[in-house]
């Protein structure tokens, strides 16, 4: 077994159980972020395998300048979503499922066709064309680490970046009509409004973020499938759940969405 795939043992191992993911061994712990990319690879087919269902998506993180400045990291980073977290319209979930549970308010994309790595290079207006349906989106995190900024970021890549799943919301297939920087989006917990922000902090139009991820994959030569989504990042900074709180989460021309946390 080489060491990445010990890596992603032991962090398998640590995330099914809600253990703070501690510093992985030296010998284990990814150097770069490409190196997190492969564990992540092979972490998320141990996760599969444990009954989280296949790959459904993706997420980036620390697309937004407010991100970027809550996790002190200067640049994009994706993770990949698994079936059995996914919920639609609203999700109920339980607060001891997770060692810190927080949602994030995020503009999503479903895919019409596949993008292929060979198509590279890639810009806002290539990546366009795959794009089927815009959706409002809960991202679902977990601070699953006994110190974040510890850890690095390889192996925060390698742990999927915080992603627990997410809240989708209805497919809106007549997005061409929206300025997706204007659309505001706010996060709301038991009634009361806690952020909003809006598409342009996604670095400057949400769709330079899925051409981000188009290139990083297609640097490790992998691409994205039709009928994938993917969280674009978050325009309002983490807000943090406790039991019994009821989140909502609206954006402009797309919807909203509910979460509630349970014991």
């Amino acid at each position: 077994m080489d060491r990445f795939a010990k890596a992603a043992r032991r962090l398998a191992e640590q995330r099914l159980s809600l253990t703070p993911i501690e510093p992985l061994p030296h010998g284990r712990r990814p150097a770069t972020e490409q190196d997190g990319y492969r564990v992540q690879q092979a972490l998320n087919r141990l996760l599969a395998a444990s009954g989280m269902g296949g790959v459904v998506g993706h997420k980036i993180g620390c697309t937004t300048p407010v991100m970027q400045r809550f996790l002190g990291i200067p640049n994009p980073c994706a993770g990949e979503v698994f079936e059995k977290t996914v919920f639609h319209r609203s999700g109920r979930v339980p607060r001891n499922g997770f060692v810190k549970l927080g949602i994030e308010c995020e503009i999503a994309v479903e895919l019409g066709r596949d993008i292929y790595p060979q198509d590279a290079p890639f810009t806002r207006e290539s990546v366009t064309n795959s794009v089927a349906a815009v959706m409002a989106a809960i991202e679902i995190v977990d601070d699953r680490y006994s110190d974040y900024r510890t850890l690095g970021v390889p192996t925060l890549i390698a742990d999927d970046f915080f992603d627990a799943g997410c809240v989708l919301g209805d497919p809106v297939h007549e997005w061409r009509s929206f300025d997706l920087t204007r659309i505001s989006g706010a996060t709301s917990i038991n009634g009361t409004e806690v952020g909003r922000g809006t598409g342009a902090l996604v670095m400057e139009h949400p769709f330079e973020a899925l051409a981000w991820l188009a290139r990083s994959r297609a640097m490790r030569g992998m691409g994205l499938r039709k009928g994938a989504f993917v969280l674009l990042g978050s325009v309002v900074e983490t807000k943090w759940l406790a039991a019994g709180d009821e989140a909502r989460v609206e954006i402009e021309e797309l919807g909203a969405l509910r979460l509630s946390v349970t014991a």
